[in-house]
C-alpha cells in the first residue's frame, strides 16, 4: 500500500534508466536463474496502473498471473470486523495465490532490489530434491545484515533471524520499528523500552523459497491468528511468523542461505535517490542491458 512512501506506489515507480522498476530487475533475475513463470499479488484496484506499467513489460518474457489481496479472503467461519479494510499482512499474501501455485516457489517483495546471486541461491536450493515423506519440510530464505537494510529517514520493519550452528533457522521475530542509529539500531516499539542492535544480526527481507506445502500450513496457522484476535482492526500475519510457528512446531526447517548480493529498497520517498543511483552503478557495471529488456 505504500503508506510510508507517499505519492504513487513505490513497487509501480521507475528506478532504472529507462523506467524500469525494481520488480522488473527481480523479475529478470529469476528468469536468467531458472524460474519459469511470476505471479504478483496486488490489491484488485491498482490493477489497471499495474498491467500498464509492469505486466505489459514482462509477458513478453514469461507467463504472468495476477492474484489479489483481499481483506475478506479468509478461512470459513471467519469475516474482517466491522471498519477493517487493511489487508493481513504478508502471510496471507502468499495465500492469496494457493490457487495458482502448485510446485516449488520463490516468494520476495516488490519493493526490494535482492540481486542475482540471491535469485541463483534460492534457485538451486529449490531444485533440490524434496524432503524425506514424513518428516519436516526444507524451506529457505535469503539472510542479509540487518546494517544493510536500514533507512535514514525512518523506520523499518525487519524479521531478525535466530540460527544454530548447522545453519538452520531456530526463530524469527518480527521488530517493524528499527530505526538506524549511529552505532548500529534500535527497536523502539511505540510505549516499550527501546531495544539496541548491533547491525549484524541476520534479517529476512522476505525472499524464501517454500515448496507449496506452505500453503496448507499457513492456512492453519491463519486461522490461529484469527481466532486469537478476533476484531482487531490491525493486526498483520506476517509471513515470519508463519514460518516461526511450522519450525516451532516441527513441521519444517529453513536454511539461511547467504547471498554475495547488494540489497536496496525503498521505504519513503527520500530513499529513492539513493535507490536510482544504485541502480544506476550496477546497469554501468554491465550486470543488467539498458534497456532492461531490450
Amino acid at each position: 500500500m505504500s503508506s510510508r512512501y507517499g505519492g504513487g506506489s513505490k513497487q509501480t515507480d521507475a528506478m532504472g534508466p529507462h523506467g524500469e522498476t525494481l520488480l522488473d530487475y527481480s523479475v529478470f533475475d529469476a528468469k536468467r536463474a531458472g524460474f519459469g513463470r511470476v505471479v504478483f499479488v496486488i490489491r484488485r484496484e491498482g490493477e489497471a496502473v499495474f498491467r500498464e506499467r509492469v505486466v505489459s513489460r514482462l509477458e513478453p518474457h514469461l507467463p504472468v498471473t495476477l492474484c489479489y489481496q483481499d481483506a475478506a479472503d479468509l478461512p470459513a467461519g471467519f469475516s474482517p470486523p466491522p471498519g477493517r479494510t487493511k489487508p493481513w499482512g504478508t502471510g496471507h499474501a502468499v495465500l492469496a495465490a494457493r490457487q495458482v501455485i502448485a510446485e516449488p516457489f520463490c516468494v520476495i517483495n516488490a519493493d526490494d532490489f535482492y540481486g542475482r546471486d540471491s535469485f541463483a541461491a534460492i534457485g538451486d536450493f529449490l531444485r533440490r530434491p524434496p524432503a524425506a515423506e514424513g518428516g519436516p519440510a526444507r524451506w529457505a530464505m535469503v539472510g542479509f545484515p540487518l546494517r544493510n537494510t536500514l533507512s535514514e529517514h525512518g523506520k523499518v520493519a525487519r524479521g531478525v533471524c535466530a540460527t544454530g550452528p548447522d545453519g538452520l533457522l531456530t526463530g524469527m521475530e518480527e521488530m517493524t520499528d528499527i530505526f538506524q542509529t549511529e552505532t548500529g539500531a534500535e527497536n523502539r516499539p511505540e510505549g516499550q523500552p527501546a531495544r539496541p542492535l548491533t547491525g549484524d544480526e541476520t534479517v529476512s527481507m522476505n525472499m524464501w523459497g517454500f515448496g507449496p506445502e506452505v500453503l496448507a500450513r499457513f492456512g492453519e496457522s491463519l486461522v490461529d491468528f484469527l481466532t486469537a484476535r478476533p476484531g482487531d482492526l490491525k493486526a498483520e500475519f506476517y509471513l515470519p511468523l508463519g514460518v516461526d510457528e511450522a519450525i516451532r512446531a516441527g513441521h519444517a526447517v529453513c536454511e539461511v542461505l547467504p547471498t554475495t548480493s547488494r540489497w536496496f529498497g525503498v521505504t519513503y520517498q527520500d530513499d529513492k535517490p539513493r535507490v536510482q543511483e544504485a541502480v544506476r552503478g550496477i546497469v554501468d557495471a554491465g550486470e543488467y542491458a539498458s534497456p532492461l529488456w531490450s
